[in-house]
């Protein structure tokens, strides 16, 4: 990455040293999907309605750019795998004390979208939301590509069938997906991506459009 002036030790540290890191996951987990968590956390720290918890940028650039390194190791355990890379990162002891890296480590833990509970912080209800960015076809493109990397037996139809399977499970209306962050515009666009995984001929020429485009 080129070196700027203008940036801080700590993103310096997190541009050129966390991000790359993901150069190495799955399609949908590379270092275009860490760089947009991060401006998607970002963006909800911004437009954050003034009330009396307070948000440190720093952290939460930090655990955004940090939430996924787990998937080192695999996707199975990735959250709780990325809470212990952080823990054991050294360097980031330059910047924050023991309980502000233990804070981002719980953001990573709590970040997956199949968790039963909320986030246990305002930075771990932020990243949670801003991994759940609800583009449609994007979401469909990543469901797709996942199971073509873990799946490789499946022929078409069926890798059409588990993307469709999947996308009702975790997006679907009753879907295991949940939203934290009422000023987030995911809400709105969940809801449009629900109607249309509710209709089976729309969801599967939706799906099956995307995949021949792959």
């Amino acid at each position: 990455m080129v070196v700027s002036s203008e940036m801080t030790a700590l993103e310096q540290y997190i541009y050129d040293e966390i991000v790359p890191r993901y150069a190495g996951f799955d399609a949908a987990h590379r270092e275009d999907h860490a760089l947009t968590v991060i401006s998607q956390a970002m963006e909800l720290l911004g437009r954050m309605p003034a009330c009396d918890i307070q948000v440190r940028r720093d952290i939460l650039l930090t655990a955004a750019a940090c939430h996924d390194l787990g998937l080192v190791n695999g996707r199975e355990n990735h959250h709780m795998d990325s809470g212990k890379i952080i823990r054991a990162d050294a360097k980031l002891r330059e910047w924050f004390n023991e309980e502000e890296v233990e804070t981002i480590a719980q953001v990573a833990e709590d970040h997956r979208a199949s968790g039963k509970s909320a986030p246990r912080s305002i930075y771990g209800m932020l990243v949670a939301e801003a991994d759940r960015v609800i583009d449609g076809d994007t979401i469909i493109r990543r469901t797709i590509q996942f199971g073509q990397k873990h799946y490789p037996e499946l022929d078409r139809e069926g890798h059409i069938e588990r993307a469709v399977a999947h996308l009702r499970e975790k997006y679907g209306r009753g879907g295991y997906l949940k939203l934290w962050i009422p000023w987030s515009d995911n809400a709105v666009r969940l809801s449009e991506l629900q109607d249309i995984i509710a209709d089976d001929d729309a969801i599967r020429r939706k799906v099956s459009d995307i995949y021949n485009l792959l």
